[in-house]
C-alpha cells in the first residue's frame, strides 16, 4: 500500500494511525529542517496531541531551503504529508505508527515571496528549526554572526528574493511588523548548549543588518525560548524502507526510525500562544539551564567515557562496549561520583533512573550507533561537556578520577594507533595538531592536557594530573580493559 490519506483506512488495519480527521487540521507552526529527527520528535509530539483530539490548529508546514530538501519535499508529497514512524525497543519489540501532524510542505526556492507570505500568515504562530548547529552562521573565531558568508550577503543585497532561513524568517516578520500582524516564535529544537538565546543572537544581527529598525523590534518583541532535545534517530535505511514494506505492507518513501526513549524540556516563552505541550509529555519550565547540563554532564560526557577506552579495546558498536558490565561500571560512577554532584536540583526528574536509562540505551543495538561517531570531533566535546566537571569539582575538593581518565583515555586514542597495532582515522578539526601531540605522551606525559585552551590550568593542579598520569600510564604498559578494572573493581552494575 502506497502511504497517503486514501491508504489510512487499510494501513489501519496494520499499524496505529492519526484518529483525528486530518483535513480538519490547519497550520499554526512553519518548520525549517524537516529531517529525521524533527519527525521522531516535535511532529509526533504535535501528533499525540492531535489523537487527543487537542492541538489541531497546530499542524506543521514543513519550509526547505536547501537543494536537498527536495528529497524531503517529494517524498511528503507523494504520501500526503503521512510517514511511518519505527521505535525500536532495548528488547527488540518495536512500535509503529503512521503520523500525521505534517500537512504541508513549501520548498522556498519555487517561489520565495510565496515563502515569505506564507510566514506572514496571521496563522502561523511559531517557526521552528531543526538546521543543525552549523544552520545557525556562528563565526568559528569570534562566535558571532557570519556576516561575510556569501549567502547572508546576497540575502542582504536582494532582500525581495531570500534564500537563507534568516533571510526567509526576517522577511516573513518584516511584513508582520508593516501589516499590524504580531510576529511569531522562534523556536530551535536543536541540539546546542542555549538553543534560543543563540538563535535570538544569529537572528537579530541578521535583521539589524538587514533593517536597524528590525532589528530592535525583534529583539523587543520575538521569543527565542530554549529547549533541550533528546532522541537518538539514526539515518534511514534502504533496509529500513524495506522491513516497513514487508512487516507492514506499507510503501514509505522516507520513514523514521528511532530509539523508545524521548525528552523535550521547554522554557514556557511565546509570543502567540503555544499548543498544550504539557499534555503529550513535554516539560515546560522557566529554566532550561539545569537540565542542559544533566543531559551534557550525563549523557554526552559518558558517551566520552565509553568510546575512547572501548575503541582502544577493540569495540566498534556502541551496544557491545557498554554490554561489558566493566564498562557500564566505569560510566554510571563517573555519572554517580562526579557528574551528578555538578548538577543543580531538577523538578521533574528522577536523576537515577535517568542514569540507569542511559545505560539501556546505550546497549540499545536495535539502534545502531559506532563508537567512531563518538570519538569524532573531540575537541568540540571534551572541553564542553567534561572539563566544566573537572573544574566544579576540583574547586569543590571533590573526586576528579574518573575523569581524568577519560581524558588520558582521548589522549591514548589520539595518538593514531589501537592496541593491535591499527592506525586509527582521527576526525577532528584539530586531528593534525592532537595527534603530533599526542605522539610525545610516553616521554612526556603532560604533554597533552599542557594544551591550555583546551584544557585550561588542570595541569597545574596535581590531583588532576596525578589520576590522568597514573591512567595514561596504565593504559600503555597494560592496555584499556586491564585500565578499567583498576579503576572499579569488580563491576557491582551490569547492562
Amino acid at each position: 500500500m502506497e502511504l497517503s490519506n486514501s491508504s489510512l483506512p487499510d494501513v489501519r488495519e496494520t499499524v496505529a494511525t492519526p484518529s483525528y480527521d486530518r483535513s480538519a487540521v490547519t497550520a499554526g507552526i512553519i518548520h525549517f529542517g524537516v529531517g529525521g529527527f524533527h519527525r521522531a520528535h516535535q511532529a509526533m509530539y504535535l501528533d499525540r496531541l492531535m489523537n487527543q483530539g487537542k492541538a489541531l490548529d497546530w499542524g506543521i508546514c514543513g519550509m526547505g531551503v536547501m537543494p536537498s530538501d527536495t528529497r524531503m519535499r517529494d517524498a511528503l508529497k507523494a504520501s500526503d504529508g503521512l510517514y511511518t514512524l519505527v521505535v525500536k525497543n532495548p528488547d527488540g519489540s518495536r512500535d509503529v505508527r503512521i503520523i500525521g501532524s505534517i500537512i504541508d510542505y513549501v520548498f522556498a526556492p519555487d517561489d520565495p515571496q510565496a515563502a515569505v507570505e506564507r510566514l506572514a500568515d496571521p496563522a502561523i504562530r511559531i517557526v521552528s528549526l531543526t538546521v543543525t548547529e552549523g544552520g545557525y552562521n556562528v563565526h568559528p573565531v569570534t562566535g558571532e554572526f557570519d556576516l561575510a558568508n556569501p549567502q547572508v550577503q546576497a540575502d542582504l543585497a536582494n532582500p525581495e528574493r531570500p534564500q537563507t532561513t534568516f533571510g526567509l524568517v526576517c522577511a516573513g516578520l518584516k511584513l508582520r511588523r508593516e501589516r499590524g500582524i504580531a510576529p511569531f516564535t522562534v523556536m530551535s529544537c536543536d541540539n546546542i548548549q542555549g538553543n534560543g538565546e543563540v538563535a535570538e543572537r544569529m537572528f537579530t544581527a541578521f535583521a539589524t543588518a538587514m533593517d536597524p529598525e528590525l532589528g530592535a523590534w525583534l529583539e523587543a518583541n520575538v521569543p527565542f525560548p530554549n529547549s533541550m532535545v533528546d532522541r537518538i534517530t539514526p539515518v534511514t535505511t534502504d533496509a529500513d524502507r524495506a522491513d516497513v514494506t514487508t512487516e507492514y505492507g506499507i510503501d514509505d518513501a522516507w520513514p523514521v526510525v528511532s530509539e523508545d526513549f524521548v525528552q523535550w524540556v521547554l522554557e514556557d516563552k511565546f509570543a502567540a500562544g503555544r499548543p498544550a505541550f504539557e499534555e503529550a509529555g513535554v516539560q515546560l519550565v522557566d529554566d532550561v539551564v539545569p537540565y542542559e547540563l544533566m543531559k551534557l554532564r550525563l549523557l554526552n560526557a559518558s558517551h566520552q567515557g565509553l568510546c575512547y577506552f572501548g575503541y582502544l579495546a577493540g569495540y566498534r558498536a556502541v551496544h557491545d562496549v557498554v554490554r561489558n558490565p566493566l564498562f557500564a561500571e566505569f560510566l554510571l560512577r563517573y555519572m554517580d561520583q562526579e557528574a551528578t554532584p555538578t548538577l543543580s536540583p531538577l523538578p521533574g526528574v528522577d536523576l537515577q533512573a535517568y542514569k540507569r536509562k542511559l545505560i539501556e540505551r546505550f546497549s540499545n543495538e536495535y539502534v545502531a550507533d559506532t563508537v567512531a561517531r563518538l570519538c569524532a570531533e573531540s575537541s568540540d566535546r571534551i572541553p564542553k561537556w567534561l572539563m566544566p566537571v573537572v573544574r566544579e569539582n576540583l574547586a569543590a575538593g571533590r573526586p576528579v578520577e574518573l575523569s581524568a581518565a577519560i581524558v588520558a583515555s582521548w589522549a591514548r586514542y589520539a595518538e593514531g594507533v589501537d592496541e593491535s597495532g591499527e592506525p586509527i582515522a582521527v576526525v577532528d578539526r584539530l586531528a593534525e595538531q592532537l595527534t603530533a601531540v599526542a605522539q610525545r605522551n610516553r616521554e612526556d606525559l603532560d604533554a597533552f592536557i599542557a594544551n591550555r585552551e583546551l584544557f585550561g590550568d588542570v595541569v597545574d593542579d596535581e590531583r588532576f594530573r596525578s589520576a590522568y598520569r597514573d591512567t595514561l600510564a596504565s593504559l600503555h604498559s597494560k592496555g584499556a580493559i586491564a585500565t578499567l578494572e583498576k579503576l572499579v573493581g569488580t563491576p557491582r552494575h551490569s547492562a
